[in-house]
């Protein structure tokens, strides 16, 4: 109980709930604009939008080359204001003319799919607008965690989320898929209002941080991520090529769901950041936080699954079309995957991140990248959309048993 009041009461100090609503409200947004999306677009237009969201996907993942993280990792260690800034100002600039290469990376993709999936470059050219609209977004979110403005940082992602929703709504009802791609194209960009006209001059680094050091992180971290979050798009963009569009969005219905559990896990994670960078060499510290994650997480992960299981079809069928209920058993599987996730995965991916250990995490994650095309490959072709709910299962839980065993090893080092 004493280590469960430890995690709860650290999560509150950090004013954790400000995040967790935050964070909840834009997962709401985001599954009822997909839930929205699903039910009004024809199928053919939903399986197009979600392999260039796929691509997309795997790309923003690395935004900036991983500036915004190292702004938040390095950011949260130091202790003066003053440092905070500079860093902040230099990685913005650095981080932005990543962002423009990446963009130009992201349109020459969509020369592999033109000749396949007709009108699909305009979708890639919408994609590639909210591209560089997002890394303002991540920017920012980054800037404010750093100074431990938990509660701005909420303000920020509600306004942004709940904007972005009604906007899609509106557009995508009267437009479609025209109206899809406006809407989520151009509501990233309203972050330039919480951009801080300093971070726009450039600012030479303070002699206190190790310029080395922050690239590898910076690098790493968006390797990890990058590689992490193609794990999440690289079965859809499989799909497209083994199967076909309707296959795409079968299987985009049945891991819905299950892929957004996780965001609870995630917010006690982005909350917590801060104070566990500033403690990664605190061995009680970690200990006790890991001890009240599980005792808090277990049960909830328990209680998900059992409903899931037993009501898998009703859920289906209340998200989507009737039809989609057939995948209910994929369903299944995803859930059960998803909820180990938060149990390994996430946590000790989040905590290897915080101590600075990202080599490790990036390791596991290309293990994890080529595990899931070798299995995939083998089982797609034979079980569809059941051979890869299958090979994404057992890469999650192989990687995040890799992350585990490499962070206790960490733990038991320190004194």
């Amino acid at each position: 109980m004493k280590s469960l009041l430890f995690f709860l009461q650290n999560f509150l100090k950090n004013e954790g709930h400000y995040v967790l609503t935050s964070l909840l409200i834009a997962k709401i947004c985001g599954l009822l604009s997909s839930l929205f999306i699903i039910k009004i677009l024809p199928a053919e237009d939903f399986g197009k939008m979600s392999i260039v969201a796929a691509v997309f996907s795997i790309l923003s993942a690395c935004s900036g080359f991983g500036s915004h993280q190292s702004l938040l990792r390095f950011g949260s260690v130091s202790n003066l204001e003053g440092e905070k800034n500079n860093l902040s100002a230099y990685l913005f600039r650095k981080g932005f003319y990543y962002q423009i290469l990446l963009s130009i990376i992201f349109l020459t993709v969509s020369f592999f799919y033109i000749t396949k999936y007709e009108d699909i470059f305009y979708i890639f050219l919408f994609f590639c607008i909210r591209l560089i609209g997002f890394y303002f977004f991540t920017y920012v979110q980054s800037d404010l965690r750093v100074y431990n403005k938990n509660r701005e940082f909420a303000r920020f992602n509600n306004f942004l989320s709940i904007t972005g929703f009604l906007v899609l709504l509106i557009l995508t009802y009267f437009f479609q898929l025209k109206g899809y791609l406006v809407a989520m194209a151009f509501t990233p960009f309203l972050s330039l209002f919480w951009l801080k006209k300093a971070n726009i001059n450039t600012v030479k680094l303070s002699d206190s941080f190790n310029l080395k050091e922050i690239r590898q992180y910076g690098l790493n971290t968006s390797a990890t991520t990058l590689l992490s979050d193609a794990l999440f798009s690289i079965d859809i963009i499989i799909l497209s090529f083994l199967l076909n569009e309707d296959a795409v969005a079968d299987y985009r219905v049945a891991i819905l769901i299950p892929s957004n559990v996780t965001f609870l896990a995630l917010s006690f994670m982005q909350s917590d950041f801060h104070s566990l960078a500033k403690n990664y060499q605190n061995r009680i510290f970690l200990k006790n936080y890991i001890i009240g994650y599980y005792k808090f997480f277990i049960p909830i992960c328990l209680l998900i699954f059992i409903i899931s299981a037993l009501f898998s079809e009703e859920i289906l069928i209340i998200i989507s079309k009737e039809n989609y209920a057939e995948s209910s058993y994929v369903f299944v599987i995803f859930m059960a995957t998803f909820l180990m996730n938060i149990l390994f995965r996430n946590l000790y991916g989040n905590l290897l991140s915080a101590i600075g250990k990202m080599s490790v995490n990036t390791k596991g994650s290309v293990i994890s990248f080529i595990t899931l095309i070798i299995f995939s490959f083998f089982l797609v072709p034979e079980y569809h959309i059941v051979g890869m709910a299958i090979s994404v299962s057992v890469t999650l839980l192989s990687s995040g048993f890799f992350y585990f065993y490499h962070f206790n090893k960490y733990l038991k080092n320190l004194k």
